[in-house]
């Protein structure tokens, strides 16, 4: 009989023991937790999140701009379209490559345009002669919309200077191309 209550003992310091372990376990788990929450590096925050959306929205928006160009410049039979594909593809490539540059010095990899777009591009691809000037001018004016929107909206949504300093050098010139559409788009009108 005095050996039970000896046995009981034990058993009692070695769970007492282990439960100080857990306690203390958990104790240096939650200082860790809270160290990489207090280290900006692991913490993201709303900006953050904006600035990658808006190079990932922007990179997609300008590779589809920039393989309608082509395909514009390929297909289109009037000069004034072909000259318009050129100086959208052009513009397009230096922002994209801005663009590309930022986001991997915020380490951000982009890598593929979405299937909203490459259905989009299929169906300039897909468009006959006789009306792919008109499918391109508009899918164009839509896109460039689109772009300007993305501008407009990181500079209301960010104080980051290198991201607004991009929009001031870009914006202006998607309304340029942006007019641009527009007057050709009038002009295929009227001849129509």
């Amino acid at each position: 009989m005095k050996a039970n209550p000896v046995l009981k003992a034990t058993i009692f310091k070695v769970l007492f023991l282990l439960i100080i372990l857990c306690v203390s376990s958990c104790k240096k788990n939650n200082s860790i937790e809270s160290t990489f929450k207090k280290n900006e590096a692991f913490t993201k925050n709303e900006e953050e999140e904006t600035i990658a959306f808006f190079f990932i929205e922007t990179a997609n928006v300008g590779k589809t701009i920039i393989s309608k160009s082509q395909i514009a410049q390929q297909k289109s039979s009037e000069n004034s379209i072909v000259i318009l594909g050129k100086k959208i593809e052009s513009h397009q490539n230096q922002l994209l490559q801005e663009v590309t540059e930022l986001a991997n010095k915020k380490l951000l990899i982009i890598s593929e345009i979405n299937a909203t777009h490459r259905r989009d591009t299929y169906e300039l691809i897909t468009a006959n002669s006789s009306n792919f000037d008109k499918v391109y001018l508009n899918s164009m004016k839509k896109c460039l919309e689109e772009q300007i929107r993305l501008l407009e909206n990181v500079s209301k949504e960010t104080n980051d200077k290198i991201i607004l300093k991009l929009v001031l050098k870009y914006l202006p010139e998607q309304f340029d191309l942006l007019r641009e559409t527009e007057v050709l788009i009038k002009q295929k009108k009227l001849n129509n």
